[in-house]
């Protein structure tokens, strides 16, 4: 080596860790999109949370034929443990600097790890995550819309930097999309698994510590299918609503200032009139205790609780969509 020149670094590793639940008809072609990245450093780390389907034949059919040119970790969950336990059993054997949470009905875009793993490295180190855009598609690869460009096209511009007030008051991100360094995993213990689904809980937790960054490309194509968890919010035997009271609790802990307790409120506002609308009486009261704490005085939620599940109320908590859309 010539008097002057120096080494340049090892691009840092990526932990792809592929989360898979019934996923026979999709998971090949998942695992294929990860395999045909343009970015190498890569190790994959493949979790089945108990398949009862062929998913687990087939992971090991496409390995097999496929052969990956970086490392792949395979754990088969004996018994169904749930998204947040089976990511954090693959989060334990992850060794990358950056970590992606991706589930095998989802497929990425060829230059995803490439694009994002440039732009976190032109951030400052205070930054956690980065996002981007996604594209929906159904069961059958269907092209159905743009998350930002479609679904969210009222957001003006998209908040980056210290979130956390806007993951509070509004829905932006798209979580499929997300890359997060693995110190903010590790910090935060990984997800939540007395929880029934991750992510509010995460933007909650790590933007409270860490800045997001936007990538406007389009990275991942994000599978929507009938019957999945998004579907069944607010229906009988759904505990997401629960969840989410408790991810609100927590960030009355971690709110402090004006604006972020009123971003809070608006929050709970509008997760006790999802709960006013769809009769979940319980979770309805322990909002209604939290917006309590949060504004010490009487309001119209108070009136609107005591007859959950009526035909009246639900008219009336419809019109107030809008003073707590998110």
């Amino acid at each position: 080596m010539a008097s002057g020149e120096t080494i340049a670094s090892p691009p840092p590793v990526v932990s792809v860790i592929g989360l898979c639940y019934n996923h026979a008809r999709f998971v090949a072609e998942a695992l294929r999109s990860v395999c045909q990245q343009t970015y190498t450093a890569l190790e994959m780390i493949v979790v089945d949370d108990a398949s009862t389907d062929d998913s687990v034949a087939v992971i090991e059919a496409f390995l097999a034929e496929a052969s990956p040119a970086f490392p792949v970790k395979k754990l088969f969950l004996p018994q169904n443990t749930g998204n947040c336990r089976a990511f954090n059993r693959g989060l334990a054997l992850a060794t990358g600097k950056y970590v992606i949470d991706f589930s095998t009905d989802d497929v990425m875009l060829p230059e995803r790890i490439a694009q994002q793993v440039a732009l976190f490295e032109q951030l400052p180190a205070s930054y956690g995550v980065v996002f981007s855009e996604a594209a929906y598609i159904d069961e059958h690869g269907k092209h159905l819309g743009y998350h930002y460009q479609d679904k969210l096209r009222r957001l003006k511009t998209i908040p980056t930097g210290d979130v956390y007030t806007e993951v509070l008051q509004q829905y932006f991100i798209c979580g499929p999309t997300m890359i997060v360094k693995k110190e903010v995993l590790d910090r935060m213990q990984g997800y939540d698994e007395r929880l029934a689904y991750e992510d509010f809980d995460f933007w909650v937790r790590s933007s409270r510590h860490y800045g997001y960054a936007y990538l406007k490309d389009c990275t991942t194509q994000v599978r929507k299918l009938s019957g999945s968890l998004s579907t069944r919010v607010g229906k009988p035997g759904d505990r997401q609503r629960y969840a989410t009271y408790r991810v609100c609790r927590k960030a009355l802990r971690l709110s402090v200032t004006a604006k972020e307790k009123k971003a809070l409120i608006k929050r709970i506002q509008y997760e006790l009139r999802q709960c006013i609308i769809y009769g979940n009486k319980r979770e309805a009261r322990l909002f209604l205790c939290l917006l309590n704490m949060l504004q010490g005085k009487w309001n119209v939620y108070a009136l609107l609780y005591k007859l959950t599940g009526s035909g009246i109320v639900k008219s009336v908590a419809k019109r107030l969509k809008k003073q707590t859309r998110l």
